[in-house]
């Protein structure tokens, strides 16, 4: 093996395990989000609120698209990712949605056999 194959191995390593690095902080940060949007999907669910806020849901497309720029990451890649996120969102937030009213419903039985 050369020096310079080598290096570029020695190269290829460290950006693997940046890579390596970051994909976890990736998953780390992507489960804490969820967090924070489950708690959201359940007070939204308890109160009544509509799953969906397109309006939220925009500013947060904007807001994105105008950090990648920032970053030097392509908008239309951070778009399609938010929207990704959000539609799997909102499928939370309806299953919290469908899990209340059959809780509730479940209540409702419980009171009136009794």
């Amino acid at each position: 093996m050369t020096d310079a194959t080598a290096r570029a191995a020695a190269l290829l390593r460290e950006h693997r395990e940046s890579i390596d690095r970051l994909d976890a902080i990736l998953v780390y940060t992507l489960a804490e989000r969820f967090k924070h949007t489950q708690a959201v999907g359940r007070l939204k669910a308890e109160h009544g609120l509509p799953p969906s806020d397109p309006a939220r849901e925009a500013q947060q497309i904007a807001r994105l698209e105008g950090l990648a720029r920032q970053a030097d990451l392509d908008p239309e890649f951070a778009r399609k990712f938010l929207a990704f996120i959000i539609s799997e969102v909102i499928r939370h937030h309806e299953r919290h949605q469908s899990s209340g009213a059959h809780a509730g419903a479940a209540t409702q039985d419980q009171t009136q056999e009794t």
